[in-house]
């Protein structure tokens, strides 16, 4: 694990604007070119002093409680939508936060190993102080898909690491690229009839449908190949949904199984996505039972 822990001599919680690089983008041997700011870099430090050369104890540092991205929840993007979303953290230090950092990457390592990059919109964070020593700080993030923008290729679907900064209030700096990790998804969709309509009760009842995903390579929607799916029922009157059965998608994401006509109501597949993809749910088709 790679910790950034250094004191520095500031002037203010200022980032310095060039070293926000742009986006990671394929160059045209497909390989990405990515400028990740440290920590230190981000609030302006001139100079920089390690822990590990033992001029700054790990006590003196800012203390990092909790960082949240997107809500907690996954970030899930389509062809072609940008999303722009939260990041927050709540920090303490004797002497107060001035600013903090918050930024995604995908790799292995930050020096030689970084093919997708996640950078703030502004550049400081707005810090709400909950105490003399407590705040809690945000800052924007917007993604954007497609081979021109952050996520240019489908493998950067999955787990991406978040790296997490904060300026206190004597200039020195706590910064760990390893602070937590996110997952960053393609969008899936999934669709479904249900024939015949109406049908007579006791007969048999076909369901099909189509599973497909964000290939951000391309900028469409391709087939989701043998991935389990449900199909689910709710009668006309009730609210909820119930399990009817589980399948696979063929090798195009094609959907297709058959149930038995008992009463009016609808019939939907839902999937409950994967460690690259997000959820998808179709709306419900509805079935008269004669």
């Amino acid at each position: 694990m790679r910790i950034r822990a250094t004191v520095a001599a500031v002037t203010g919680a200022l980032a310095l604007s060039a070293l926000v690089a742009p986006a990671a983008q394929a160059d045209a041997q497909g390989t990405a070119s990515v400028d990740k700011p440290s920590a230190a870099e981000r609030f302006g430090a001139s100079s920089t002093k390690s822990t590990f050369g033992g001029s700054v104890t790990a006590e003196a540092l800012p203390v990092v409680s909790k960082v949240t991205v997107n809500s907690g929840k996954d970030l899930v993007l389509g062809t072609t939508a940008v999303k722009t979303f939260t990041v927050s953290l709540t920090a303490s230090h004797a002497t107060g936060v001035e600013d903090a950092y918050i930024d995604l990457w995908h790799g292995t390592d930050v020096e030689s190993d970084i093919d997708g990059l996640l950078l703030p919109n502004e550049d400081a964070a707005t810090c709400t102080a909950s105490s003399a020593t407590t705040s809690t700080c945000k800052l924007t993030i917007t993604a954007t898909p497609g081979i021109y923008g952050d996520l240019y290729k489908n493998a950067l679907a999955g787990t991406w690491h978040v790296t997490a900064a904060v300026l206190a209030g004597d200039g020195s700096v706590y910064g760990n690229d390893f602070y937590k990790t996110h997952k960053v998804k393609r969008a899936a969709k999934v669709t479904v009839n249900a024939a015949p309509e109406p049908v007579k009760k006791g007969k048999t009842i076909t369901v099909t449908g189509k599973l497909s995903r964000a290939n951000w390579e391309t900028g469409v929607y391709a087939g989701y190949s043998t991935q389990k799916v449900v199909l689910q029922f709710r009668k006309k009157s009730a609210t909820t949904y119930t399990n009817v059965k589980g399948i696979t998608t063929s090798t195009t994401g094609a959907l297709k199984t058959t149930t038995t006509a008992k009463v009016d109501g609808y019939y939907r597949f839902t999937f409950a996505g994967t460690g690259t993809t997000g959820t998808a749910t179709a709306a419900g088709d509805y079935v008269d039972v004669k």
